[in-house]
């Protein structure tokens, strides 16, 4: 059962590295996630990609897609953190920079290669290889629906958002903010996190998330409803109450025999009885005990004139 927002987010990676993929979109997925989670290291004039990786089911699909791909062997380590969560660092090493020219990387420059915008094929690989490296999604269940990709470089963040435009079926509003250093690319529609979810190939999130979007609008919609039936219950009550009292107060003056015509004693009666009817319920009462049609028009009509005499009091 998917509970929390890192659950869920966890899900929907966990989902995207579950699938086997033709070499077309996998490239895009390991281009991009190389470039946003990848760093360059130069060492004795030779260059080497390394992956910092948290989630082992990523980490292997990584290591596998790297070995089949480009048919390199990758270095892989781990390194146990000190922190509360005692969580493991899997660390991806390719001793070969000649890769980086395989998939289209150039870490200095901060647009994204053409050749994953030629179709939908790649531009959803590619999506989904960034969210893979710092995606987040929340619940459907939580108080507010928001999914982001993150980036250490402005330049950058502006290429994925013109990639995402180049989409035949884009429908997504991405807005670009900064948070501590990073530049955060972001959705907050739900509909359009839908999408998002589909287009990564997260199709059974995007399920659940709809299904528990759905119930969750209903139900807020459904106790929206019960708080305007009880405040118009206490509206009801509260007024009645007052009419109450100013009919008490002409009865204990005039007497109820003095209070005016059949209809309008009948109505004192009602609604001192029944202090919990609507306006409707006494024109039903009162209809049905004169043989006659009363309105809720002439209930209310009625009652304002006690209220004005009232006043005199």
């Amino acid at each position: 059962m998917m509970k929390s927002a890192n659950s869920f987010a966890k899900t929907v990676k966990e989902e995207i590295v579950s699938q086997k993929y033709k070499d077309e979109r996998l490239l895009a997925i390991l281009s991009s996630f190389t470039r946003v989670n990848g760093s360059l290291i130069i060492k004795h004039k030779q260059e080497s990609v390394q992956l910092r990786i948290e989630n082992s089911k990523i980490a292997k699909f990584i290591y596998l897609s790297m070995q089949h791909l480009f048919k390199v062997k990758p270095n892989i380590s781990y390194l146990k953190r000190n922190n509360l969560s005692k969580s493991t660092c899997y660390i991806i090493t390719i001793n070969d920079g000649k890769i980086l020219d395989k998939m289209h990387i150039h870490f200095l420059d901060n647009e994204i290669d053409k050749a994953f915008a030629i179709n939908a094929e790649r531009i959803g690989g590619f999506l989904a290889g960034a969210f893979l490296a710092t995606g987040s999604v929340n619940s459907p269940r939580s108080s507010n629906y928001h999914l982001e990709v993150s980036f250490n470089d402005y330049e950058y963040a502006r290429a994925f958002v013109n990639l995402v435009k180049k989409h035949k079926e884009n429908v997504f509003n991405l807005k670009i903010t900064k948070r501590r250093g990073k530049y955060i690319v972001y959705l907050k529609r739900s509909d359009q996190i839908v999408n998002f979810l589909v287009l990564i190939g997260a199709t059974n999130a995007c399920l659940y998330f709809e299904d528990t979007r759905v119930d969750r609008d209903f139900t807020n919609q459904t106790n929206r409803l019960s708080n305007l039936d009880t405040a118009n219950y206490r509206k009801t009550v509260n007024a009645a109450k007052n009419d109450i009292k100013i009919i008490n107060k002409l009865i204990k003056k005039n007497g109820l025999a003095n209070l005016g015509n059949d209809k309008v004693i009948l109505l004192a009666t009602l609604r001192i009885k029944y202090p919990e009817d609507t306006l409707d319920n006494l024109a039903e009462r009162m209809s049905e005990e004169l043989g006659d049609v009363v309105t809720k028009s002439n209930i209310n009509h009625i009652l304002r004139a006690f209220r004005l005499e009232g006043r005199n009091l």
